[in-house]
């Protein structure tokens, strides 16, 4: 018999945040999250994702066992300002046992028609920062400190269901030996001087923070026509502040200024954190910080993780000064491996800004979508 309950105190969350230990234990692929930091995320007092959003978290039992997860989200600014009527599904795992996905997503869909809402969507997190999509290729490729890791019977269980796909994300990767700067220096150097820009680089983590909010401020701007997009709140970019740019080489970090020095385009790389997470098995200390500290000095791997262009600068070329930057900065510091994180498949505009890296497509996720009648 399957039961379903809540997670509510800290201890049945942690259980919650614990249980994809057990179940990827001996999966040389899977990556843990930090216990603490998903704690934190899943704490209404302290992720502000909660001022704009209601979830819940349950844990399916199985003779007094753990044996699946999942977190019922609604995203009030999607509905309300979008008209979406969605309810989403996140943090899903499961034992390969189709009776407790379909437990699991009960609780989804009595969140959902207990809001009048017409159909559920997932996995996918609180917001457009979070992580999403179940992995349906690439099952053999270690994943990111950015990214859910998942059994391959995960979308067979969902299609069973009467899910369909809904959205397609991809995931390439390319080695830096790849990138020829003969393919952007020449533009690096007209766009420069047609449109007054400027690169802006960074040296501490205090340099960068005075930015931060204007880069949200593009963020939610260049990313605004995308048709999931849900824009930042000013508190959620406070809570990102403060948790993860600490987290990011203040040299991985590139902005393009105009002549009077308003963000135009923006950049974040992060240091490849995969096996440094493995060793430190979701626990910041005794040791946990010190292979995370190390990866972040001597990781050979990055991983692009956003990129914005202000709409008025979109199709100018303004991406050969980043990437002009970066061939600077990755060469200066060794950098072996590049990594994208999960964009739409259909969105040609990004795709193409890689073309001349020859990036191969090394792993496929998408969301399912299935109607609440």
């Amino acid at each position: 018999m399957i039961t379903i309950k809540e997670a509510i105190t800290k201890s049945e969350l942690t259980a919650y945040i614990k249980f994809p230990f057990s179940l990827y234990k001996d999966n040389k692929y899977w990556v843990p999250p930090i216990i603490a930091d998903e704690l934190e995320t899943f704490d209404k007092t302290k992720n502000p994702a909660f001022e704009d959003a209601e979830a819940y978290f349950f844990l399916a039992y199985k003779d007094n066992l753990i044996v699946g997860r999942i977190a019922a989200i609604i995203n009030w600014k999607e509905v309300k300002n979008q008209q979406k009527m969605k309810v989403r599904f996140g943090w899903f795992d499961t034992i390969d046992d189709i009776e407790v996905t379909k437990a699991l997503l009960e609780k989804v869909y009595e969140l959902g028609r207990k809001n009048k809402l017409e159909y559920v969507e997932g996995p996918m997190g609180f917001s457009n920062l979070d992580k999403v999509g179940v992995l349906t290729e690439g099952f053999e490729e270690i994943g990111t400190m950015i990214t859910w890791y998942n059994h391959s019977y995960y979308a067979d269980h969902f299609e069973k269901l009467g899910y369909i796909k809904e959205k397609e994300y991809i995931e390439s990767k390319f080695p830096f030996a790849n990138v020829k700067p003969e393919f952007f220096k020449k533009a690096n150097d007209l766009v420069k001087k047609r449109y007054q820009l400027a690169p802006l680089n960074f040296k501490t983590t205090k340099e960068i923070m005075p930015h931060v909010d204007k880069m949200f401020d593009l963020f939610n701007e260049s990313y605004a026509s995308l048709s999931s997009f849900v824009a930042i709140s000013d508190t959620q970019k406070e809570y990102f502040k403060k948790n993860y740019i600490s987290f990011i080489n203040p040299e991985y970090v590139k902005f393009v200024e105009d002549k009077d020095h308003n963000i135009v385009a923006f950049s974040i790389v992060m240091p490849d954190f995969a096996e440094a997470l493995k060793k430190s098995k979701g626990k910041l200390f005794p040791f946990g910080f010190l292979h995370l500290l190390r990866a972040k000095k001597q990781s050979k791997s990055v991983i692009f993780y956003l990129i914005g262009v202000h709409p008025d600068y979109q199709n100018k070329a303004v991406t050969a000064i980043i990437f002009n930057e970066y061939y600077e900065t990755f060469t200066e510091k060794g950098i072996i491996n590049c990594f994208r994180t999960p964009e739409l498949a259909d969105n040609a505009a990004s795709i193409n800004l890689w073309k001349h890296f020859a990036p191969v497509i090394h792993k496929r996720r998408c969301t399912f979508r299935k109607e609440l009648l």
